[in-house]
């Protein structure tokens, strides 16, 4: 493959990751929960607009985790990733872009949307990520994921910040619809050179030809890799690690906002605070991407963790909004390439022939590794009734993280996928 060829490739898969981060920005961040409470929920009793809102957050997740590892199985074997990408992405992309009829009262077409557009989010992000071992190398997969979080955090920041603009020139329901208008055609239109230049990669089971056939074999070698767990067992290692410090850095990203409010920092400081760890992430995720390269992608999260647990120390002592700034800012350092790295590193122990089903599971710790954080968050607020408690107690899942991560043997696991794949 000549090298033109090669960056096309690798620059058309991280288009698609800022194409995607303006969903996760301006619809499942910051505008569409405001405009759902304030707007679509007219008419509702007290308090529900945000019960509805958490029962379609969580439907949609347990519907993408119930459905990631058999769909990917089902890809593997069938060499559908793309046309599953495809359908997930136009199922997101479609769905955001009719938010723009939503309006006053209307909060159960809000949520049937915006349920429907995170299970596009949600489970195309497997077929993106089952993606990554096949355009690169394993010594360069830590720098194009790196690659690709930066670009989504440049792209995600870049189309919130426009979209506030535009809000505050085309005032009212307008602007809003309007920026919903703009995910959806982001979204889409940076996603067509991955499904130009990206081809479909090497089916392992090229005889299936009926999608009853590629059910069933999917479906029988996703129960056959339970009973190869034993052979994988750094790669399942690292998963529980994973989920360990992915609860602590998933935490943080869902409370730092009210935990900020809480402690009585303005809207205008903790919008500006969240834009800034988007735009720093951009950088430093490209540092991390360097970083994993000269000392490993296992020490590199491990260096990030450990600075997340002087983060999350830190917060204990918070008390202004400059202090909130200067800890946003100390996240996006690290987000972004402890995310990044996380998944290189779990893409290199992948078997290639079985991407899209390892990352199946890898989506399912994923959206797991966001319950017991804030469980933990919120008992020990009602237990010592502070905050500030809660943050610090989030040092124990970047404590515990290192710790199983430092057993995983990287090398041994790439040779159990190499092993895999060279019999496929």
């Amino acid at each position: 493959m000549s090298n033109n060829s090669y960056n096309r490739r690798i620059w058309s898969w991280c288009l698609y990751d800022a194409g995607n981060s303006g969903f996760a920005t301006t619809i499942m961040a910051a505008v569409l929960p405001v405009f759902f409470r304030e707007v679509s929920s007219a008419g509702l009793p007290a308090g529900m607009a945000a019960i509805y809102w958490g029962y379609a957050s969580s439907a949609a997740l347990l519907i993408g985790a119930a459905l990631a590892p058999l769909l990917g199985s089902i890809a593997d074997v069938s060499g559908t990733k793309k046309k599953f990408l495809a359908f997930f992405t136009f199922l997101g992309v479609a769905a955001t872009g009719c938010l723009v009829t939503a309006g006053e009262g209307q909060w159960l077409r809000v949520v049937l949307l915006y349920g429907l557009a995170s299970i596009g989010f949600s489970v195309s992000m497997i077929f993106y990520d089952s993606l990554l071992p096949h355009i690169t190398s394993p010594d360069r997969i830590d720098m194009v994921s790196s690659q690709g979080y930066a670009l989504g955090y440049l792209g995600g920041g870049a189309l919130l910040a426009l979209n506030m603009v535009m809000m505050k020139a085309v005032p009212g329901i307008g602007g809003i619809r309007l920026s919903f208008f703009s995910v959806a055609l982001w979204w889409a239109a940076l996603s067509v050179p991955l499904f130009l230049y990206i081809p479909e990669p090497f089916a392992e089971n090229t005889r299936t030809r009926s999608t009853t056939e590629a059910v069933k074999n999917g479906f029988h070698r996703l129960v056959a890799t339970f009973g190869e767990i034993r052979r994988f067992r750094h790669l399942f290692m690292f998963l529980l690690a994973f989920w360990l410090y992915n609860d602590g850095v998933g935490t943080i990203m869902k409370m730092a906002a009210i935990y900020g409010s809480e402690l009585g920092i303005g809207m205008g400081s903790l919008v500006g605070a969240l834009l800034a760890t988007q735009f720093v992430g951009v950088p430093f995720a490209l540092l991390f991407g360097r970083l994993a390269s000269r000392i490993g992608g296992k020490n590199a999260i491990i260096t990030g963790l450990v600075w997340y647990s002087v983060v999350s120390i830190g917060a204990f002592f918070l008390s202004s909004a400059w202090h909130f700034w200067v800890l946003a800012i100390a996240v996006g350092m690290v987000q972004g390439g402890v995310q990044a790295i996380s998944r290189s590193t779990f893409g290199a122990m992948v078997p290639r022939s079985r991407s899209a089903e390892f990352f199946g599971f890898y989506d399912i710790f994923s959206k797991f590794s966001g319950v017991a954080g804030p469980a933990l968050f919120a008992l020990v607020a009602q237990i010592t009734g502070s905050m500030r408690f809660s943050i610090s107690m989030l040092l124990i899942f970047f404590v515990l993280g290192i710790m199983l991560l430092r057993k995983v043997d990287v090398g041994a696991g790439r040779a159990a996928a190499a092993g895999v794949s060279g019999n496929s």
